[in-house]
């Protein structure tokens, strides 16, 4: 019997995994998830790096999907060779409540990711 080779991965998938919050998430945001680890950069001393310093320290510390509200990631860093994922929350404001009704939406997002893009979901009020 011949064995059979596993399909490509499309994504990230379903499984767990460790999610870095930028420092402009709200830190108790990390709270609002389940069944992945997600950690805000504070906790870890990353809070005053840079987006590009902050992603390399993410990606050496076996991040693959980071979260931020900063709407500059997209402009300013080239996402090309990287091996992390960035999710951008399109927000009317980085507040708790605001970004609660994101999270679903976050989740959904992480099956699919590819690593080195930017994938951006905005928020239903978005005007």
């Amino acid at each position: 019997m011949g064995e059979s080779a596993s399909p490509p991965c499309d994504g990230l998938g379903t499984r767990p995994l460790k999610i870095l919050l930028d420092n402009c998430v709200p830190r108790p945001f990390e709270r609002l998830f389940q069944n992945h680890e997600i950690i805000h950069c504070s906790r870890l001393g990353w809070g005053k790096l840079g987006n590009g310093r902050l992603l390399s320290a993410a990606e050496d510390a076996g991040f693959p999907v980071m979260v931020t509200v900063d709407r500059s990631m997209e402009f300013q860093q080239n996402m090309g060779g990287r091996s992390i994922a960035v999710i951008y929350l399109r927000a009317l404001s980085n507040d708790l409540e605001t970004l609660k009704p994101m999270v679903e939406m976050v989740l959904a997002a992480v099956e699919n990711l590819q690593p080195g893009t930017i994938h951006t979901i905005q928020h239903p009020d978005w005007p």
